[in-house]
């Protein structure tokens, strides 16, 4: 049997009208969520969303917000940052046809924000922190991170990059 997300917020279709649905993680949730993405710590994670259904999809917008404390790419240092994000997503009915294991589908670009629900509901809260996963900057630094390059002997990419080599060659001449 599959555990509960973290932060599950479900939703019955059969619900859905037109009020604001304010979502709100608690200590615990936040906490299981900072372990599962790898962030040190969530200290806030909410969201405002609006639902509006058409037959058996919903369409929801809302917005994001989040105080996290992640890791340095760099230096490991703490490095709290603030999300802001807005989205708009549709929850669909699953499809009754399933695909088989390993054939590719191909998505149109209006299918990319759709997740797929079955029976009567759907989970709000676990779309949102799927949003908070693809909002955290996986590469985020620190104020010190350029000092710490510096001391290691890391320069600015155009000194180290790829194309680094190919311009220390272009100085020199074949004999």
């Amino acid at each position: 049997m599959t555990q509960a997300p973290e932060f599950s917020r479900m939703v019955d279709i059969r619900s859905v009208d037109d009020r604001v649905r304010h979502l709100e993680a608690d200590e615990a949730e936040r906490a299981a969520l900072a372990r599962r993405f790898g962030l040190i710590s969530i200290g806030k994670l909410e969201a405002d969303v609006s639902l509006v259904k058409d037959g058996t999809e919903v369409e929801a917008k809302g917005t994001l917000n989040a105080e996290i404390v992640q890791s340095c790419a760099v230096t490991g240092d703490d490095l709290p940052a603030t999300i802001r994000e807005d989205f708009t997503l549709r929850f669909v009915e699953e499809a009754h046809a399933e695909v088989a294991e390993g054939e590719e589908v191909e998505l149109e670009a209006e299918e990319l924000d759709e997740i797929p629900y079955t029976g009567t509901s759907f989970d709000l809260g676990e779309a949102v922190a799927q949003g908070l996963a693809l909002a955290i900057d996986p590469y985020a630094t620190g104020p010190n991170a350029e000092t710490v390059r510096k001391e290691a002997g890391l320069l600015d990419e155009s000194a180290s990059g790829p194309f680094a080599a190919l311009a220390a060659l272009k100085g020199k001449k074949a004999d």
